[in-house]
């Protein structure tokens, strides 16, 4: 099949009259005539029923036979002793591999500039077709290529998430702003009518950023969500508006679309003009950096100059200043929940500034910063949208985001993207971890983890929630047990004040993080979910001088009925080493005050406990950092709650149990303090010594059980 093969392509239609081909909820071609121009990227109704026949998918993998996860292990014991890859990093490979390249957007984009024809109109990509049960839809307005192949680096994740339309503006259509709107507002109204209970995602960059903004303005009514890069919107503040009367002045024959298709990757689009127009510079000595992160963009000079003519360049800035200009006149009427994603090296636009200024405008909108990216985000290497709108907790299949239903894990290669993200802290503290049987031995490792759920961690929390960083990322390497933790509701506030923006947490949510709730733990229980929780909270993480290792519970237990409820086993654990890392000298005393900004959006936190555990002031202790040691987890004796319901439903038995959970956490803390006292390899220069004499990636040994 050749590149074009890769679309649905949707029958011709005349501006502010769509008829839209491809429906998300089934699939199927409508019966509109397609073009003679155009029948090549059509695709017979039995061929695309097949990308929908797999739709339904689970938020949450469990191990469905202890059997088989014993057989999993010894694999995986296996390959670890053959020094092999972990199964999931071959799986992140492939995973990387089948992502198509900039090559293929050239090669596609090559294939449809020449067979097109006609209006706008909706292309669907068949490699999205096995997506999620009940998927939104996801409709992509293009940039100034107006190709509409923009998301074709992102199509492998996106496919699995949505269901997208993709807006192809052929070269030399000249479908004015005004009438562009009417198309893509047809699509909105007769998809929402189709599907009233599910979001419309309208994804643009530059000029669809424009266009979606001005859809969003004239439908207020409707559930849209925005996900706009680099918007257009700063036209009249960037360097490319001069060009609109430059270019239509300067004689056709010095070829300008070379200089400026260079411009729009390295430089200054205006100083490129000139430059050529003054020296004529040849177009050989421009082409070597066309496009910085592709080295053979030689081999597709006649496709950027089949996109691009001089004229349609003209045209296009032209669409592009309209744009701008209607959309920023309706940005009071934009109330869609927004996420603008802003590059640092953006060369067309002023894009960092843009995105600050309609962060401060939209009411609902949040911010992601990309400092190293340019203009052509979505084309970008490193750069995965779908793990994007997951982190910043933008996607969901219905009025609101839950949780639980909307959560996807991430792939193998989003969990390798976060596991190297954060893999020097495992570096840093080389973490022990020990696990004990139901039968009460304990052993290196975790493989006495139940892998059956539900199972419910109960543990103490380090300063600054150090322990989370290795725990989670090895539970799920060597286990395959996603650890959902129950967190503070900081953790999930909107980007403003004092923290903004809070990017870095988007790793928390990738992970599963669910902010603190009773009814969240619940449905995580009933779902046979691994969920981690810290009575402590707060108080625990950001304790004081001299509190290391020291318990802030409630009075009262908060889960164990919960527990219970459910046959939940819990595995009491405890982590020690924080004193081996920092040193607490500015603590809330010293203080006198809480940022008090953050801490009044949260202050119904635990507010109805009495005692130390109530004390959720909002503060950051201040500490200096020490010579690093090491960290050590130790992970108890599973607790059974299976059938001991009607038991624990009695307060008083639900409390003995509690107070043995508290009990068992001191128990593992102390048993940590003691053991790490003889193991050698407790210091990092002791452990630096080794891996020079062993290798880097060898084991560190420990104390001996």
């Amino acid at each position: 099949m050749v590149a074009t093969g890769a679309y649905f392509l949707a029958a011709g239609f005349p501006p502010g009259m769509v008829r839209s081909c491809v429906t998300p909820s089934s699939g199927k071609m409508k019966s509109n005539p397609v073009p003679k121009q155009t029948r090549r990227f059509a695709v017979p109704t039995e061929q695309m029923s097949t990308g929908t026949a797999n739709t339904t998918a689970t938020t949450t993998s469990f191990t469905e036979n202890a059997r088989l996860e014993m057989e999993r292990l010894e694999e995986e014991r296996e390959r670890i002793t053959k020094k092999q890859k972990p199964l999931i990093w071959e799986l992140a490979e492939a995973e990387m591999k089948s992502r198509k390249s900039l090559k293929d957007y050239f090669e596609e984009s090559k294939d449809l500039i020449r067979s097109e024809g006609g209006p706008p109109r909706w292309l669907s990509p068949l490699e999205c077709g096995s997506r999620l049960d009940k998927s939104p839809l996801l409709l992509y307005l293009p940039g100034i290529d107006g190709v509409g192949l923009g998301l074709i680096r992102q199509h492998h994740s996106l496919g699995k998430l949505f269901d997208i339309w993709c807006l192809h503006i052929p070269v030399k259509d000249r479908t004015p702003f005004t009438d562009l709107v009417k198309l893509v507002e047809h699509t909105v109204k007769s998809e929402h009518q189709r599907s009233p209970d599910r979001p419309i995602y309208l994804v643009g960059e530059s000029l669809g950023a424009c266009l979606g903004l001005a859809v969003a303005a004239l439908n207020p009514d409707i559930d849209l969500v925005l996900i706009l890069a680099n918007p257009g919107t700063s036209f009249q503040k960037s360097q490319l508006a001069p060009l609109v009367p430059l270019l239509a002045v300067i004689p056709n024959e010095l070829e300008l679309r070379f200089p400026y298709m260079q411009s729009l990757m390295t430089g200054n689009p205006l100083k490129a003009v000139m430059d050529t127009v003054i020296k004529r510079l040849p177009l050989q000595q421009l082409f070597g950096e066309l496009f910085q992160d592709f080295t053979a963009a030689s081999s597709y000079l006649s496709v950027l100059s089949d996109m691009l003519p001089r004229e349609t360049i003209l045209w296009k800035l032209k669409l592009l200043k309209s744009a701008s200009e209607y959309a920023n006149s309706r940005l009071h009427s934009v109330n869609a929940q927004t996420l603008i994603l802003s590059s640092g090296n953006d060369k067309l636009l002023p894009s960092q500034v843009e995105g600050e200024r309609l962060h401060n405008v939209l009411p609902k909108c949040e911010i992601r910063w990309f400092y190293g990216s340019g203009h052509f985000l979505f084309l970008e290497d490193e750069f995965d949208l779908g793990t994007v709108i997951k982190g910043t907790s933008f996607y969901r299949r219905g009025p609101s985001h839950d949780y639980i239903s909307d959560y996807i894990r991430p792939s193998p290669a989003e969990f390798k993207k976060i596991y190297e993200s954060i893999r020097w802290v495992r570096d840093v503290v080389s973490p022990v971890m020990l696990s004990t049987f139901e039968d009460g031995k304990i052993d290196h490792g975790l493989a006495g983890i139940p892998s059956e759920g539900p199972v419910l961690f109960i543990g103490h929390h380090l300063l600054m929630a150090l322990d989370l960083y290795p725990m989670l990322p090895q539970l799920l390497l060597e286990r395959n047990i996603l650890l959902r933790g129950i967190a503070h509701p900081m953790m999930f506030m909107k980007s403003g004040g004092l923290l903004a923006p809070l990017s870095q947490l988007d790793i928390v949510r990738q992970m599963g993080a669910v902010p603190v709730s009773g009814k969240l733990l619940y449905k995580l229980l009933s779902s046979k979910a691994h969920v981690l929780l810290y009575p402590g909270g707060m108080r625990e993480a950001n304790h004081g001088k001299g509190e290391e290792y020291k318990l802030f519970w409630p009075e009262q237990s908060e889960f164990v009925r919960m527990a219970a409820r459910f046959g939940a086993k819990i595995v009491p654990f405890g982590v020690v080493g924080e004193d081996d890392f920092f040193d607490v000298f500015f603590d809330f005393d010293d203080q006198k005050f809480p940022l008090k900004e953050i801490a009044e959006q949260f202050k119904n936190v635990r507010t109805e406990l009495r005692g130390e555990a109530r004390n959720q002031d909002m503060h950051f202790p201040v500490f200096l950092p020490q010579l690093p040691g090491r960290l050590y987890y130790y992970f108890g004796k599973p607790i059974e709650t299976e059938g001991r319901r009607k038991e624990l439903e009695d307060r008083e038995k639900a409390q003995e149990l509690y107070l043995q959970v508290k009990t068992e956490v001191e128990k593992c803390l102390a048993f940590l303090k003691e053991k790490r006292k003889s193991d050698p390899y407790r210091s990092i220069l002791t452990r630096m010594i080794y891996q020079s004499t062993h290798g880097y990636s060898s084991e560190i040994p420990t104390f001996e059980l």
